[in-house]
């Protein structure tokens, strides 16, 4: 067992756990549970995360690799009870379905939008390339992510490492 030293959406906690165990189970054992499990072998994104400013999947990252890393997860998007714009227009858009694979894609669309503050069709494309909607497919999400510039949104970012 090893315990180590991690800032979770903001917050400095410490995680305990096998070496090996994955972040994913990690997280999810805080009470963090928006990070959600699709695959578990790291090729749908529906347990995308931002480590370090980094869009990496958490079923695949062991515990023992992210001491003193700043870890972002879906619950960290919010202000407390206050969705952000992106947040929103998902929820006006349809883009949150079933929910399993919307808190990945809420986080890849973080990343993407950290880069590209008005990215184009492709950009979102390309950006959402690792996550699987297996709902309706991604045209709904798509809009989402376009809808934040045709309503004259400014998005606001969550991550000062990018």
């Amino acid at each position: 067992m090893i315990q180590i030293e991690v800032t979770l959406n903001s917050k400095k906690i410490k995680l305990k756990g096998h070496p090996m165990e994955r972040l994913l189970d990690s997280i999810r054992n805080t009470g963090a549970i928006g990070t959600k499990e699709g695959c578990g072998e790291g090729e749908c994104g529906a347990c995308s995360i931002l480590l370090d400013g980094k869009l990496v999947n958490s079923c695949l990252i062991p515990l023992a690799q992210v001491e003193a890393c700043e870890i972002i997860t879906v619950e960290g998007l919010a202000e407390g009870k206050k969705l952000n714009s992106l947040q929103q227009s998902f929820l006006q858009c349809g883009g949150a379905q079933c929910g399993i694979c919307t808190p990945g894609m809420l986080i890849a669309s973080t990343y993407l939008l950290n880069k590209f503050p008005i990215p184009s069709r492709e950009e979102i494309k390309e950006g959402l390339a690792g996550n699987f909607c297996r709902c309706t497919g991604h045209t709904k999400i798509i809009e989402s992510i376009e809808n934040l510039n045709k309503k004259g949104c400014h998005y606001e970012g969550v991550c000062s490492k990018l």
